[in-house]
């Protein structure tokens, strides 16, 4: 071993020895928050200050970039290093302190929130919420009964559902982001009935993800349109939904998408009278009751332009075709339709039967 080698392994000892008393002293005897903010303040100090960058080349050192001294990228890195574990040693003490001292539970699962937020939903809660990955209807979004594998192989075009093909709707395509189901289930509601509108930016980022596959099949621009609320339906819940999950979309599409132009029209579509719930009705129920209820503010609605409407959940699409027939009828001329949910067929004949089973008693 060369005077070299020896120098450069004495320093790498007496660097880690130092480390680890160090990290040993700082971590005694206190609690798991500063604990954590002690170690990354352990690892700031020491992780970087002695490598081979830094080490000083010594006679008949082999030649290379890291026996030389340091050509400054590392001088460079080291204080945006620093700043980051500062901000996240900061970020954990701030929420141990917070959920300490005003401990609260996830809205959705009920278990512990960890994290201090004006949100009340755990990460775990905002992270199962997975897009959909069956073979779907190339119209409405329908799942398919087909597996994955012959799913792969389905034509450049798509499928169609049995409806789509008997009776094609007037859009142009209909997506949703996730299934309505489990964790979204109860998100929804909670932004619908316990009027907790903070969760419309979550759920709009979700709606964003599912627009954007639209990017490639749409114009440059696009005018947005909501499913509306009967103005007494609107005022007891204080808002509609389906705008503040529009306008949650649009902000973040602003930057997944800047060149793509989405400009929200309010009051373009309007609901004329107050319809029945469509959950108490059947899937012919539901296209009887819609029937007339929607009509076009003209004066608003660009003549051959191409219009995008959204709502909160796709359950039969009852809402979705009886809206793009009267969007297409004003002059649009294309729609297409983003759901930030999506009721399959399965859980759509639950429901039913259920609804069914309550109205008999």
């Amino acid at each position: 071993m060369g005077v070299y080698q020896r120098q450069r392994n004495a320093a790498r000892l007496a660097h880690l020895g130092v480390a680890k008393r160090t990290a040993a002293i700082y971590t005694s005897t206190i609690g798991a928050a500063q604990a954590a903010w002690s170690a990354v303040r352990a690892r700031c100090i020491f992780s970087a200050s002695l490598n081979e960058s830094t080490l000083q080349k010594f006679p008949g050192a082999p030649p290379g970039k890291g026996a030389g001294f340091d050509d400054g990228r590392a001088s460079v890195r080291w204080p945006q290093r620093v700043a980051g574990y500062g901000a996240s040693a900061v970020r954990s003490v701030f929420d141990d302190l917070i959920t300490t001292a005003f401990p609260s539970d996830c809205r959705v699962c009920n278990g512990p929130l960890l994290c201090a937020s004006m949100l009340p939903i755990c990460d775990a809660c905002r992270d199962s919420v997975a897009r959909q990955t069956d073979a779907l209807c190339a119209r409405c979004g329908e799942a398919l009964d087909l597996d994955l594998e012959s799913s792969r192989q389905l034509p450049a075009e798509g499928l169609l559902c049995h409806v789509c093909r008997a009776v094609p709707p007037m859009f142009e395509r209909a997506l949703a982001y996730a299934v309505y189901q489990d964790k979204l289930r109860e998100m929804v509601h909670l932004l619908k009935y316990e009027r907790m509108r903070e969760i419309a930016k979550l759920l709009g980022g979700m709606l964003a993800k599912s627009i954007l596959t639209l990017r490639c099949e749409t114009g440059r621009e696009l005018i947005v349109v909501t499913v509306p609320l009967f103005p007494s339906k609107q005022r007891q819940r204080g808002y509609n939904q389906s705008e503040l999950l529009a306008d949650a979309a649009i902000a973040e599409l602003r930057t997944l998408a800047p060149e793509w132009r989405l400009r929200r029209i309010a009051g373009l579509l309007v609901r004329t009278r107050d319809t029945q719930s469509q959950f108490e009705l059947s899937t012919h129920g539901r296209r009887r009751n819609l029937a007339g209820a929607f009509a076009i503010d003209s004066a608003k609605l660009p003549p051959g332009c191409e219009v995008l409407l959204v709502d909160d959940i796709y359950t039969t699409g009852a809402t979705a075709r009886e809206c793009a027939r009267v969007l297409r009828r004003a002059g649009a001329r294309k729609v297409w339709v983003a759901t930030l949910a999506r009721a399959q067929t399965p859980r759509v004949a639950l429901w039913e039967e259920n609804g069914m089973r309550a109205a008999q008693g």
